[in-house]
């Protein structure tokens, strides 16, 4: 999937960005665009948290294929629903709360970030709030004493702490963030145990932080530190409750999102002494307006910082470059040198896409989209009551519930190629949806309509096939199989229980496929109406089982006629 760029829109972001992209020779503009930036080859549209309505009205008269903001800049529902060119949304930064995914995902627009820029950054602010909460904030704070001696005064039993050393660091969130700081922290002689349901025991012991459970972890750690998105499982996860669990004297760190600390909860474990202090560089709502928060930073306790996590020169730099060199490998004109060079690393709304970008997996998606398409065909496009199940294994499924399709993958080099039940899923619902259809929004697209998906694979089988079975609770059932052979192009290699010999035949290119009972006399029938409609046959491929099978393939691109006694798909 690659897009060929007419014109981007930029919020105002680090000159790097502007670098890379006029290097790189993405985008056009009009000599006298006023938008222009004089020095950026580009549109540039200003500030959407600020100018919402100017920017509806432009998105409605402009042909912009991408967006490029920072987090001040809101992209909502309507922002994305009023483009009907836009095709991928940059966040040159980690958190998305400001794009509106659910929005972007079904009118298929790629959401990206730039994953890395900033974690260094974040990582270090976290270290030094840590190293700041070192005892009772009333005392070893850094600042208070930096100001305390400024006023004339030399109070040093006043400002006496503890050591780091020794303690037990809680790591909620073992990302890139998470891991940097218990990698630094180990270096204080801290023990570090953490949290990630994504991380495996192993995988965890590999940056030396034992994983525990979340209820072994809050009477063990002397200090918690957060690095977690903010989603429905991480909301208010340093609660009254967990509060209450801690070690008494627990320092809360959140260097990750507003939202995932209780700041009610913690203000109240603040004044009875079960937290012992807290260090905050984001808030529920930003700036902080309510009460509690208000209070919360007031609180003699707390270090509170104004969001400065990405707030370096090197993490602008780096997620400025990061998420243009993103575009640059979306661009349908992107030099070889350069697709090489930049992979797309952070798309938020479509796991699948950095998979399905690779050039080897190209084959296999056509493929896969073409068996989709074939398949709705053969259910004759009841696509609404029909659930799919995708499957990966080296036996053929016997048995299944009503109304489903199965996918089957073997080959060890296909084991990872989940990618693929989205592009059946993406073939099934063409032309039966009115978004645009892509592999951003088609499984999105299928779970409205009712289909089901499940994945399963053998990689004990060398050869390398996959095979679509649908059953449909009024149209039967039906299964399809097909490879991709070194000619990189997508075959069939049978039809249900009718096998196209042993190379299969070519699918796509105006390939028409029919269903009869007699081989001599359908055949005669589809060639003779074929001509009939001016078309000239190519070649024919036949497949003889329990019903016969027919696949002709037109030089013109035509409908597929219907014929007397022959089923036309």
């Amino acid at each position: 999937m690659s897009y060929e760029w007419r014109r981007l829109t930029l919020e105002k972001v680090n000159p790097h960005l502007r670098g890379v992209k006029v290097e790189n020779h993405l985008g056009e503009t009009t000599p006298n665009s006023p938008d222009r930036d004089s020095n950026l080859d580009l549109p540039v549209l200003g500030s959407l948290a600020q100018h919402e309505s100017s920017a509806l009205a432009k998105y409605t008269t402009e042909n912009y294929d991408g967006l490029i903001v920072r987090s001040d800049t809101k992209v909502t529902g309507d922002v994305i629903a009023a483009s009907s060119t836009l095709r991928v949304v940059g966040r040159a930064g980690t958190g998305v709360d400001n794009i509106d995914i659910d929005a972007a995902t079904r009118k298929g627009v790629i959401v990206l970030n730039a994953p890395g820029g900033n974690s260094i950054s974040a990582c270090e602010l976290t270290c030094a709030l840590i190293a700041n909460l070192a005892s009772d904030l009333l005392f070893r704070n850094v600042a208070s004493a930096c100001q305390s001696l400024r006023e004339g005064r030399w109070d040093r039993k006043l400002y006496t702490g503890s050591e780091l050393h020794g303690k037990t660091l809680a790591v909620l969130g073992l990302g890139r963030i998470g891991r940097e700081v218990a990698t630094r922290m180990q270096a204080y002689g801290m023990r570090t145990i953490g949290f990630d349901p994504m991380v495996t025991a192993e995988g965890a012991k590999s940056f030396n932080v034992e994983k525990l459970e979340l209820e072994e972890i809050w009477p063990l750690a002397d200090y918690i530190t957060v690095h977690t998105p903010l989603i429905p499982q991480t909301k208010n996860l340093i609660n009254n409750e967990v509060l209450t669990k801690c070690k008494k004297g627990v320092r809360i760190v959140n260097v990750a999102r507003g939202g995932i600390v209780d700041e009610s909860a913690l203000l109240s474990a603040l004044k009875d002494g079960r937290c012992g202090g807290a260090a905050l560089d984001v808030f529920v709502e930003e700036p902080p307006k309510h009460p509690v928060t208000l209070e919360l930073i007031q609180h003699p306790k707390v270090v509170a910082t104004p969001h400065l996590g990405a707030s370096t020169d090197e993490a602008q730099q780096r997620v400025a470059v990061e998420i243009a060199e993103q575009f640059i490998a979306l661009a349908s004109n992107c030099r070889p040198e350069d697709r090489a060079k930049y992979q797309v690393t952070g798309v938020v709304n479509a796991p699948v896409l950095a998979a399905a970008m690779v050039p080897s997996n190209a084959p296999w998606i056509s493929l896969a989209k073409e068996i989709g398409r074939l398949m709705a065909k053969m259910i004759q496009g009841v696509i609404p009551a029909t659930q799919i199940d995708i499957k990966t294994t080296a036996i053929p499924p016997v048995e299944y519930g009503a109304n489903r399709v199965v996918l089957v993958e073997t080959g060890r080099e296909l084991e990872s190629m989940k990618f693929l039940s989205t592009a059946v899923l993406a073939g099934m619902l063409t032309g039966h949806t009115k978004n645009g259809l892509n592999l951003i929004n088609a499984p999105a697209l299928a779970k409205e309509a009712g289909i089901q998906v499940s994945l399963k694979h053998d990689s004990s089988k060398e050869s390398q096939f996959m095979e679509v079975t649908v059953k449909h609770a009024k149209m039967g059932s039906h299964s399809a199989r097909g490879t991709v052979r070194a000619d990189e192009l997508p075959y069939l290699l049978s039809i249900n229980d009718a096998t196209f010999g042993q190379s299969g035949i070519v699918l796509g290119n105006n390939a028409h496929l029919f269903q009869g009972q007699d081989h001599n006399t359908n055949l005669a029938s589809i060639v003779s109406g074929l001509a009939a409609q001016g078309a000239t046959i190519t070649s024919v491929a036949v497949a003889t089982g329990k019903n016969t099978w027919f696949v002709v393939r037109t030089a013109e691109t035509m409908q597929t006629p219907v014929i007397p006694g022959v089923v036309s798909f």
